[in-house]
Parts: structure tokens; C-alpha cells; sequence
């Protein structure tokens, strides 16, 4: 069952769904869309038939999670999804045949040549033609490209080596419960045995736990994350390696990026450019030694930037290093796609 909302005169709105709304992806989406005033006339929940008939709040009223159908569509505007590649891959085309719009949020459709990979404010144009599905990026990529387009757009970037520090909300609901339960257990000197992720989290780092491509040594993040940086920055040459690590913080992923310029770049310069950047909040107090962290941009939409300092290693001057948080939930998946709606709702 989904809720209804009265129309104010002239507005349109539009009936959405939320595919996977039961996760965690899901519950931010239903935030961000209430949070921002999306114009929605109806609000469809849709997830696996164990979880229908769940309960969860929109706008102060009840709306019942229903179990995912083809017919669920009929009649839905824009339906956003979150609910694992196999799923969008099956249903997507469904929704889109049936008049949807999709964006989603798995990996399924971000390669395809012919379906728009879109960060809103740096390459939003490309949802001018109105495709019907549009794939939202990988949450690294997408936190990194805000950082990083800025800066190509007033000096082209010609390589970047970036290292993360991926949250447990990477991993979804299951892993920052993980990390939660981990923690306490630890703590208490009692044993733990991790079931969702691959090695202990609390108090440990670890690789990205994504397979190891063995031709490359790269894992399935890391490869990712290149691919989908070049394709968003509509720079297919552009020199990117990445290094790709699980940290036992429970939400917001952190990265450190060295990025070579195609002339000199100060810091200066590159400060005044991101402090203009939509979506971009400078935090970079030498001083008091206070740089993004993602206690802080955890329940933020802005990526937070800053450390930013000349790569000692290039006498060039054309490398600078730099260190970013954004909120996984938010920049690196739901607020990104509901801004993605937002194009076409507008």
C-alpha cells in the first residue's frame, strides 16, 4: 500500500518507488526525498516478500512495504532502486518498459555505454535527453569525483592515486551491526566470528573485500572506482590507480588523493575553486590540525575537503595532495540519486 499526499495547485508530483527500501540505502532514500520536499504524490515501498507488510514512516504517515512485482510499477513516475545488481538487472528494464524512469543504485548499468553514469553537479547534462534508466556511481567514485571536477574543469588532471578508508556502511545495515556487535565483544575479551565481512573488524583494518582480479592485483572496488571516475569525468585517459581499504568506522568513507595536474597548480588556487564547488565544504585548518573527518561528515550532504598541501615528491609543482569524507549513505548513494530525480522532476 502506498501513501498518498494532497497536490498543491500547479506543482506537479510525481508517484515514486523505492526498490530496496527496507535496507540501508533504502531508509536514507525515504529520508532524503522528505528532507529535501521532493515533490511526491505517492510513495510506493517495495522490497523482498519476506519484508512485506513492514511498516515504515514517510512524511508522518504509515506506508506499507509491499514485495517487488512487475506490476508494482504501474503507474510509478520515478523509481529508485537499492536493491542489489541481480535485482535491477531483472527489473529496471521491467520498470523502464512500463514508463519509469530508474535510477539506480547498483552496479549493474554504470558501465553500459549507452546509460548515463551521473554525478548531478558534474555532469548533469547528460540527463538532458531524459534516458529512461540512469545508473548512480559507486560511492568512492562518486564522493571523489566532487573533489576532483572541480579542479579538471580550471587545470586538466592527468593522474590521480587515491587511497580509502571505506566505512561499514559500504557493506550495508548487516556490516555497521558488525562492526557494532565486534566492537562490544572486543571489548568485553569474549570471542567474535564475523559472518558478514571476511576478517575481524573491530580494532583492524583490511583490503577492500571484493575479489582480486588476478591479471591486474586490483580488487573489484578499486577497478570499479578507475573505471567509473573516467567515465563520469568523461576523461577515458585519464591515469587513475586507487588502493581500496575497509576501516572499522560505521558510516562516511574518508580517502587521501594525490592528483597530478597538466600545469602548475597552487594551493591557493585550487582552495578558492572547490570552496565555489556546489556540494563542497572546505575544512582545512592548519592551525588547530582540523581536516575532514567522517565523524563530521557523517548525516552530511557537502563532501568535506581538505589537507590540501603541494606532493613534496613532484618538484613540479604540478601535484597536490589532498584528503576527503563524505557520507556514504548520503553524497555516495541516496542524496545522489534523489538529486538525479531531481533533474527530472524539475
Amino acid at each position: 500500500m502506498s501513501v498518498h499526499l494532497e497536490r498543491p495547485a500547479r506543482q506537479r508530483l510525481f508517484n515514486v518507488a523505492i526498490v530496496g527500501a527496507t535496507g540501508a540505502v533504502g531508509a536514507e532514500l525515504i529520508g532524503c526525498l522528505e528532507r529535501r520536499s521532493f515533490p511526491v504524490a505517492s510513495l510506493k515501498l517495495l522490497a523482498s516478500a519476506r519484508s512485506a507488510g513492514r511498516t515504515l514512516m514517510f512524511k508522518g504517515a504509515p506506508v506499507t512495504v509491499e514485495a517487488l512485482t512487475a506490476e508494482a510499477f504501474d503507474g510509478v513516475d520515478i523509481a529508485l532502486f537499492s536493491a542489489g545488481a541481480a535485482i535491477s538487472r531483472e527489473f529496471a528494464p521491467i520498470a523502464a518498459a512500463r514508463g519509469c524512469v530508474v535510477v539506480d543504485n547498483s552496479s549493474a548499468f554504470r558501465m553500459a555505454p549507452d546509460i548515463p553514469l551521473v554525478v548531478p553537479e558534474v555532469n548533469g547534462a547528460a540527463l538532458a535527453g531524459r534516458p529512461a534508466i540512469v545508473a548512480n556511481p559507486n560511492c568512492v567514485a562518486a564522493i571523489a569525483v566532487m573533489a576532483l571536477a572541480p579542479l579538471h574543469a580550471h587545470n586538466p588532471i592527468v593522474r590521480v592515486i587515491g587511497s580509502t578508508y571505506q566505512s561499514a556502511s559500504g557493506a550495508g545495515a548487516a556490516a555497521m551491526e558488525e562492526l557494532e556487535l565486534s566492537t562490544a565483544a572486543y571489548l568485553a575479551g569474549e570471542a567474535f566470528e564475523p559472518k558478514v565481512l571476511p576478517h575481524p573488524y573491530a580494532f583492524n583494518v583490511f583490503s577492500h573485500n571484493t575479489a582480486i582480479d588476478p591479471a591486474t592485483g586490483y580488487n573489484g572496488e578499486e577497478s570499479k572506482v578507475m573505471a567509473e571516475i573516467r567515465k563520469i569525468m568523461g576523461a577515458p585517459d585519464l591515469r587513475v590507480s586507487f588502493t581500496c581499504v575497509r576501516v572499522p568506522v560505521l558510516r562516511a568513507h574518508s580517502m587521501a588523493l594525490t592528483v597530478e595536474f597538466e600545469g602548475h597548480m597552487s594551493v591557493s588556487v585550487a582552495e578558492s575553486l572547490l570552496a565555489q564547488a556546489p556540494g563542497v565544504r572546505i575544512v582545512n585548518d592548519n592551525e588547530n590540525n582540523h581536516f575532514p573527518m567522517p565523524v563530521e561528515a557523517s548525516g552530511q550532504d557537502d563532501v568535506l575537503v581538505g589537507r590540501l598541501r603541494v606532493d613534496a615528491s613532484d618538484p613540479s609543482g604540478r601535484t597536490l595532495t589532498l584528503f576527503l569524507a563524505g557520507d556514504q549513505l548520503l553524497k555516495g548513494a541516496a542524496l545522489n540519486a534523489v538529486q538525479i530525480a531531481e533533474q527530472y522532476a524539475a
